[in-house]
């Protein structure tokens, strides 16, 4: 069985692939981790930080067995996955539009961190992660919560990346968080291109599809700098896909703030659901941190509702 994130992995989508994996093999469910792409550069951190190798990278799993982690929905999948079989499905966003012919082992809790609950999987087991395993996912849990500062934390996740962090060794849990977060803010030398992909999701909303990635950032100062070099690649990306809005969260995860940088065919109409207007292709979100909780709904009201 394969196991794999979404698309543009991030360290959840990344370390949860792994540690589920992980489990499987442990009570005898032979699996292997796989990605959609190259880590993000704070994955890449963890996966160092962890002594771990990047797992295979794949997009296509056609006729392949597959468990899924960090998403719901077809589109955040490879182009072929209706031709996979799915096995289950391990997430903490809202349940998307992934439907199956079979019944299938769904694992979806309203928690900071889908790591949070593949850690809460060894349990139900009765295992326990490898240290470099649990080190993996106390990081995931990090990078997800904001260091248990955004809205999506809860106790289950606090409570997941302490006993992570005992079985992993990590002493300092708030040092091991500024490190890591100091590693996926290097983005001096990062062109813009690869920037507006970043941590990117494909949201379809009232037959619209909306691209928003995030960079969370210990400080905004070298994204605004590249602001227009970002501005001119989510316009050639838009008129490539097509898509409704092309946006960029630029997020401040000390000052707990988001500036969003957007292309649009109604910018204003996605500022207005945002509680916020545009000026300069930016508009501004006090105290916004996470997308899934206060960026999405928000915006599907705008366009459904």
């Amino acid at each position: 069985m394969l196991v794999l994130g979404h698309q543009n992995p991030d360290c959840d989508s990344l370390c949860s692939a792994i540690g589920l994996a992980a489990l499987f093999n442990k009570i005898g469910r032979p699996a292997t981790p796989i990605l959609q792409g190259e880590p993000n550069p704070e994955a890449q951190y963890l996966l160092e930080q962890a002594g771990f190798e990047t797992p295979e990278i794949r997009t296509s799993v056609a006729g392949e067995e597959i468990f899924i982690v960090d998403y719901s929905d077809w589109g955040q999948g490879t182009a072929d996955m209706k031709q996979a079989k799915v096995r289950g499905i391990v997430d903490h966003h809202k349940l998307g539009d992934i439907t199956t012919n079979e019944p299938l082992e769904c694992w979806i809790w309203p928690v900071g961190c889908s790591a949070t609950i593949v850690y809460n999987m060894y349990k139900f087991h009765n295992q326990k992660p490898e240290a470099d395993v649990a080190k993996l996912m106390m990081g995931a849990i990090i990078s997800d919560t904001v260091n248990f500062q955004g809205p999506t934390t809860t106790d289950i996740d606090k409570v997941a990346a302490k006993e992570l962090a005992e079985i992993a060794g990590v002493a300092d849990l708030g040092a091991f968080a500024h490190a890591q977060f100091e590693a996926k803010s290097d983005i001096k030398h990062v062109p813009a291109s690869e920037l507006i992909l970043r941590d990117q999701k494909v949201f379809e909303m009232a037959g619209e599809k909306l691209a928003i990635g995030q960079l969370e950032l210990t400080s905004l100062e070298t994204a605004f700098s590249k602001k227009e070099e970002m501005l001119v690649e989510m316009g050639q990306l838009q008129a490539d896909k097509g898509y409704h809005s092309t946006i960029v969260l630029l997020t401040d995860i000390n000052k707990l703030d988001t500036t969003a940088i957007i292309i649009s065919k109604d910018a204003d109409k996605v500022a207005k659901a945002l509680n916020s207007t545009v000026a300069d292709h930016a508009f501004e979100l006090p105290g916004v941190v996470s997308r899934k909780k206060q960026i999405i709904p928000f915006l599907q009201a705008a366009f459904e509702g």
